[in-house]
């Protein structure tokens, strides 16, 4: 058989049942760790100093992500040092330096562009600190706590080819390829879509930033519209995280274009707002549990500290949320 017969043959309902397959296996595994570790006794951190940095705090995700680790070692009797550098990579590396003269007993680092942060992060392990992160693809971190991003990237890309009938044009945000997890995400979209020989990602390829990502994408997704102002010239607009999606859906509604999908990461509330709304172009976004993973890495500090070998990774489940199941998805979540 060939490629494109290959491809033909596989059908809306088809893309969505292995996705579906997907994802259950993904929280079935993280759902086992999770009674596993409970079943260890009870965690501590007492007398124990935990170093929290945060890339910014700015995006849900971060936010809570970096809260819950601060309720953590406070629950387990730790002493939290939580710095948060405002998206700010001079003002990170400066916090990074100023922790590890502090010599706490670990540093868990939240997010950050690789090539800004490891030199640091390696300059901890040599000190001798523990180092752990939460979605940071680094060799100095002992264990990262994340999502599983190649099943996220897999199951969006799925998704987003099956909604737009395996044919046409999509918009790409790829700004931050640096990052960890938005590279994983982007390079399982390009691996799904390479097997969708009608499916064609638009080029150049549009640059998400920071600060001000709203109101960027909102420019840019105009722009582009202008540019291709036929109905059906582009199929779907696809971004690593959910803020650029925001911008762009905001976009596509007041150009009247709501025929063009948009497609995220992270489980924002307001854009799974926009999900759940039948009028709005928002096809889908994967809601991570991001105080959950925050959670999850302080709980393995402890279990660390207390003398036990970690997993490199430590995934914690997320959920596709689409037009059909936004509503579970936001109530399983707590959102809403």
């Amino acid at each position: 058989m060939t490629q494109d017969k290959a491809v033909q043959g596989v059908g809306r309902r088809d893309l969505l049942k292995l996705s579906a397959v997907a994802g259950a296996a993904i929280a079935g595994a993280s759902l086992i760790g999770s009674r596993t570790a409970a079943a260890e006794g009870e965690l501590s951190l007492k007398g124990k100093r935990i170093a929290i940095s945060a890339t910014g705090t700015d995006h849900f995700f971060d936010l809570q992500a970096y809260n819950a680790q601060i309720e953590e070692v406070k629950r387990l009797g730790g002493e939290p040092i939580a710095v948060d550098a405002g998206r700010n990579d001079g003002k990170l590396v400066s916090q990074l330096q100023t922790l590890i003269a502090q010599k706490p007993d670990a540093i868990v680092q939240i997010l950050g562009t690789l090539s800004v942060i490891d030199p640091w992060l390696k300059k901890a392990r040599d000190a001798g600190i523990p180092v752990l992160t939460v979605d940071v693809g680094s060799t100095n971190s002992i264990n990262n706590t994340t999502s599983d991003n190649w099943g996220i990237g897999k199951d969006l890309a799925l998704q987003l080819v099956s909604d737009i009938g395996g044919e046409g044009n999509i918009v790409v945000f790829n700004g931050f390829y640096g990052v960890t997890p938005c590279a994983i995400r982007y390079d399982q979209l390009v691996n799904v879509v390479k097997y969708f020989p009608k499916v064609k990602i638009l080029e150049p390829e549009l640059r998400d930033v920071i600060p001000n990502t709203v109101q960027d994408a909102f420019t840019q997704i105009t722009a582009l519209l202008n540019k291709y102002p036929e109905k059906g010239s582009i199929k779907a607009i696809w971004s690593a995280w959910d803020i650029p999606q925001l911008g762009a859906t905001q976009a596509v509604a007041a150009a009247g274009r709501t025929e063009i999908l948009t497609y995220g990461v992270d489980g924002s509330p307001e854009v799974l707002q926009l999900v759940a709304d039948p009028n709005s172009p928002a096809g889908a976004d994967v809601a991570q549990q991001p105080a959950e993973i925050g959670r999850t890495a302080i709980q393995n500090v402890a279990r660390l500290l207390a003398g036990q070998t970690l997993p490199r990774e430590t995934y914690v489940p997320a959920l596709i949320a689409n037009k059909a199941n936004v509503n579970e998805v936001s109530k399983k979540l707590g959102i809403g």
